[in-house]
């Protein structure tokens, strides 16, 4: 039952993350659009709350309740993970990725009452953030107890820092290409 469960988790994991991953790219452009001419602008902007409220209520928050289930339901049956120090690591990373989700459905609400109150910019570097809890997540489930917490700790400020500084390239290059 077990490594049913456990299929279960991973395969809403990976539609919990597409939604996080996408619903902050439609928050980029829904806010983008306001440099656009206001007619052309009020149309993006009415199909941008659409397509946030779909994907947020008929796949991001469905599977992210799914996935939080299943992992509970691997937990109960095996309650000896939580005698391991990875996987108290894990549920630290995931425990941050479900203040993620409920701050971006605090931006949906923002943006749904136009009130734009982050950059385009300022999203990308948000967006990034759910990047960098996965690759956390991930490496911390694979690799367990197999590295030194320091040096994982030091790896992940590194990637951090190694994406943050892309983001900022690339809206210099944007710029650079207006």
């Amino acid at each position: 039952m077990y490594r049913y469960i456990l299929a279960i988790h991973i395969i809403f994991v990976v539609s919990w993350m597409a939604g996080l991953f996408y619903i902050v790219r439609l928050f980029i452009y829904h806010t983008e659009a306001n440099t656009k001419p206001e007619q052309e602008r009020i149309i993006l902007q009415k199909q941008f709350k659409i397509m946030e409220r779909k994907l947020w209520n008929i796949i991001t928050t469905p599977a992210m309740v799914l996935t939080v289930c299943a992992g509970l339901g691997m937990l109960y049956l095996n309650p000896g993970l939580l005698h391991t120090d990875w996987m108290w690591v894990k549920l630290v990373f995931v425990t941050g990725l479900l203040i993620y989700h409920f701050m971006c459905a605090g931006i949906i609400k923002q943006l749904k009452n136009d009130r734009f109150w982050l950059t385009s910019t300022q999203l990308r570097l948000w967006n990034e953030l759910a990047t960098i809890f996965l690759v956390a997540i991930v490496f911390t489930v694979i690799l367990k107890s197999a590295i030194d917490w320091v040096y994982g700790l030091v790896g992940l400020v590194v990637f951090a820092a190694v994406i943050m500084m892309a983001v900022k390239i690339y809206k210099k290059s944007r710029e650079k290409n207006k």
